[in-house]
């Protein structure tokens, strides 16, 4: 596999990640620059001021080429908010030849079956992702490329997604000189930088929970299950101190990452401790404590309120993984044993090297995702840009399978 260098750009609510990174020859990812920038113009996952957004990830862009010594002409970008909306849809094919054998471009078809769902005009397919095949009844089967049959039948994950909300966000990256190698689910991404072969196989939720949103995504056998996000994130939790506690967000904000702590029974000893903040007041340490409890206690339960089923022990005997950089709040996991009874765990990205210091932060499982889930499916781009020649034809490649079909 010849080098070469691969990009990620994570667009969040309260930051702009983006990552540098080279391929190298024996598909290993070594990474080159980081840049992390609190963004602007954006508001639970979703563009509302294109020019802020632009000015935000340019200078995201720039801070990592010249950590890294190179230029960024391309990157995975990743996409959430509440406009995504997921389904499990079945597709069916005949094996019409004699000798009855199936072929790669059977499962095409039959993967082009499944996508053939029907959504309003304002929403186009952002993933379909086959979960498994069966052939003449015979259910779970992986790659059946090479085996006989006369009906071919694949389980596919789809997911949708507002055409305007991802034609802002397009509009963004591109007008700062950035090609787009393909556009993922941001839950996608997080699960390739944090979850376990072993993890995905039993079944395991996980949960991103950013700025502006909480990503879901449950993989069992191997594969994903059910996809969905959350406008609730740490930027609610905030709000309720600032509310709370009388304190500007900014300052609410330094509390909650500084002093924050869910840790049910709160050390006696501390809890009537008094912080002081630099306007010369003070809060208390309980009370920003018990703020943060409450919110991230609702959180939790709405995460379990997104599954499928409720039978969380058979579906997903791995439990629940939490990332993102709200996750990192002292004591989370502790609370989510508590209020769940399920076996929890705080995922970081893993998976990369190189100048990974700063990386190796549950905030940035996405930014690590999605250099990983490029690499691993740079042959299948959800929007085939790969394909094209030219910076012109990419783009036009690009738009015209996202918002023409």
């Amino acid at each position: 596999m010849a080098k070469r260098i691969i990009s990620a750009i994570d667009v969040g609510t309260t930051k702009v990640c983006t990552i540098l990174a080279n391929l190298d020859s024996w598909g290993g990812i070594q990474v080159l620059g980081v840049s992390s920038v609190p963004s602007h113009g954006l508001h639970k996952g979703m563009v509302v001021n294109v020019e802020e957004a632009k000015e935000t990830i340019a200078q995201s862009v720039k801070r990592a080429e010249q950590a890294g010594g190179l230029r960024i002409d391309s990157a995975y970008v990743g996409v959430t908010g509440r406009h995504i909306s997921s389904l499990n849809n079945r597709g069916v094919i005949a094996i019409p030849r004699n000798d009855r054998l199936v072929r790669p471009n059977d499962l095409k078809r039959v993967l082009s079956s499944a996508r053939d769902v029907t959504i309003p005009d304002d929403r186009k397919v952002l993933h379909a992702i086959p979960r498994y095949y069966a052939l003449d009844g015979q259910e779970k089967i992986k790659n059946p490329v090479g085996m006989h049959g006369f009906r071919l039948d694949v389980e596919t994950h789809v997911i949708t997604a507002a055409i305007a909300s991802v034609q802002n966000l397009v509009k963004c990256i591109r007008a700062i000189g950035v090609e787009i190698d393909d556009l993922i689910l941001e839950p996608l991404a997080s699960g390739e930088a944090v979850l376990t072969p072993e993890e995905r196989d039993l079944g395991v939720i996980l949960a991103d929970i950013g700025g502006g949103t909480t990503d879901i995504a449950v993989f069992k056998d191997g594969s994903i299950y059910h996809t969905s996000v959350i406008p609730v994130a740490g930027y609610q939790i905030t709000s309720d101190i600032s509310i709370g506690l009388g304190l500007p967000f900014e300052i609410a904000e330094a509390m909650k990452k500084k002093y924050g702590d869910v840790t049910p029974n709160l050390n006696s000893s501390n809890e009537e401790i008094n912080i002081s903040i630099e306007n010369g007041h003070s809060v208390s340490y309980r009370d920003l404590c018990n703020i943060t409890r409450v919110r991230m206690e609702e959180l939790l339960r709405l995460i379990l309120l997104e599954m499928p089923n409720s039978d969380y022990a058979s579906l997903v005997p791995s439990g629940l993984v939490l990332t993102g950089g709200s996750s990192n709040i002292l004591g989370l996991d502790a609370l989510s044993r508590s209020a769940l009874r399920i076996p929890i765990r705080i995922g970081e990205p893993m998976g990369v090297y190189g100048i990974t210091d700063i990386l190796h932060d549950p905030a940035h499982a996405t930014g690590v995702g999605l250099l990983l889930w490029g690499v691993r499916n740079q042959d299948k781009p959800t929007w085939q840009a790969k394909n094209q020649s030219g910076a012109l034809n990419r783009f036009i490649g690009l738009v015209k399978k996202f918002f023409t079909g």
